[in-house]
């Protein structure tokens, strides 16, 4: 069972394809995980600095007119 020059042409073709979108499929997936190891250290970042603040800077009273609210505590 021989192979005719163009089944071979296009078994070339097909495996230069593949190789090609599994190149691209793992440069994205290089990409995605650089993009993912980024978000990680800003959440980590955030929450240190979380921890590091005082609970009044995180959560600030913000001062209201006695006109909306007439009851001061």
């Amino acid at each position: 069972m021989g192979f005719h020059e163009e089944d071979l042409n296009n078994l070339e073709q097909l495996l230069e394809s593949l190789i090609k979108m599994v190149g691209k499929a793992n440069k994205n997936v290089d990409s995605l995980q650089v993009r993912v190891r980024q978000l990680e250290w800003l959440i980590r970042e955030q929450q240190f600095g979380i921890k590091e603040r005082d609970p009044l800077e995180i959560y600030p009273r913000h001062h209201h007119s006695s006109e909306k609210f007439p009851l001061q505590l």
